[in-house]
């Protein structure tokens, strides 16, 4: 009877480590899907226009803060997919409570890449959008709306990335309170 009474006490916290497992992989995999996603909308982002008898064209790469944002977010790809390895390989060996703490910084990281990117985009977006009346910038927005519909898609996707990682160093967080000194 004892025994029983063991294996009911030691289910619970395997059951809640494969459920973590499982989330965080799932939320790894929404996390590259997003920024992989943005990062091919922000490089696929050009749009040729008529304006006045002046042909303007609008394309990523002529804006340094767009340019950075498609950079992070390939950056945030690449380390989504790495860390999805990591944890995939770590927890069908256990994930000990140190290694949140690891996964927790590198989520961190991530995050912080990603928010800057996107924090830079949506700034240079806004500009784009409402011009900036005191400096002598016009809005192109409403002349470029192609590119800029697909811009705004990109820094939305890259935001959603930035809310999953959040959770991921959330999730670290609490897990890595867990180790003992």
């Amino acid at each position: 009877m004892d025994n029983f009474g063991t294996k009911n006490m030691q289910n619970p916290p395997l059951k809640s480590n494969k459920c973590l497992l499982g989330t965080q992989i799932l939320f790894r995999i929404l996390a590259t899907a997003f920024t992989l996603a943005a990062t091919l909308i922000i490089l696929t982002s050009k749009q040729t226009v008529t304006v006045f008898g002046i042909e303007m064209d609008a394309r990523y790469n002529y804006s340094s803060a767009f340019k950075f944002f498609a950079f992070a977010n390939m950056i945030g790809c690449a380390f989504s997919v790495l860390s999805l390895f990591l944890v995939s390989v770590l927890g069908h060996k256990g994930l000990d409570p140190k290694n949140y703490f690891y996964m927790l910084l590198h989520d961190l990281i991530v995050m912080a890449l990603l928010l800057a990117g996107c924090a830079a985009a949506t700034a240079i977006g806004y500009v784009g959008k409402y011009g900036e009346m005191h400096s002598g910038w016009m809005p192109i927005c409403d002349h470029v709306s192609k590119f800029c519909h697909k811009v705004t898609t990109s820094v939305m996707l890259s935001y959603f990335a930035v809310i999953l990682y959040l959770c991921l160093i959330i999730i670290s967080a609490n897990q890595s309170r867990k180790v003992q000194v």
